[in-house]
C-alpha cells in the first residue's frame, strides 16, 4: 500500500487534530466511526529503539489516540469527553520498517465508562501490539 492509495477520513481527521500530539508522531487517519477507528504512523529513525524497531511508547501513543477517537465516537448522548483511566498493551512483534496500522473498536459503551481494544498490525498484516484501555466518561 502506498501513500496515493490511502484516502484520509475527513470526520476522523478532524478529531484527531484536538491531539496535536499526534500530528507531530505523523499519525495519520484511514477510517472513522463508531464502530471502528484506523490510523497508522509510519516507521521513522527518530520513532526507534534499539535494534531500529519502532518504541514502544509511540505504538503506545498511535493507540491511545485512536481509542480516544473511537471512544468519543461512543459516548452516552449528553456527554462531552473522554480521558483514559487505564491501559494495557502486549507487544508481540517489532515493527522495523513500513507502517504501524492501528484499528480500534469499542468492547463496551457504558455511562461511566467505555473500553475500546485496538490492535496494531505492520504493512503485512501481522499482530504487533494489542491494546485494551478503559476511558472515563466525562
Amino acid at each position: 500500500m502506498t501513500d496515493t492509495d490511502i484516502a484520509t477520513d475527513p470526520t476522523g481527521a478532524q478529531l484527531f487534530s484536538t491531539m496535536p500530539f499526534t500530528a507531530g508522531l505523523g499519525v495519520q487517519v484511514l477510517d472513522c466511526g463508531p464502530e471502528l477507528v484506523r490510523s497508522r504512523l509510519e516507521w521513522r529513525e527518530n520513532l526507534c529503539t534499539l535494534g531500529d524497531a519502532m518504541h514502544g511508547g509511540a505504538l503506545m501513543s498511535l493507540a491511545d489516540a485512536t481509542a480516544a477517537v473511537c471512544a468519543y465516537l461512543n459516548l452516552p448522548a449528553g456527554k462531552q469527553g473522554t480521558t483514559t483511566v487505564e491501559s494495557k498493551t502486549n507487544f508481540v512483534r517489532a515493527l522495523r520498517s513500513g507502517h504501524a496500522t492501528a484499528t480500534a473498536t469499542p468492547l463496551h459503551a457504558g455511562r461511566s465508562f467505555i473500553v475500546v481494544e485496538t490492535e496494531i498490525r505492520d504493512d503485512a498484516g501481522k499482530l504487533v501490539a494489542k491494546v485494551t484501555q478503559t476511558q472515563a466518561v466525562l
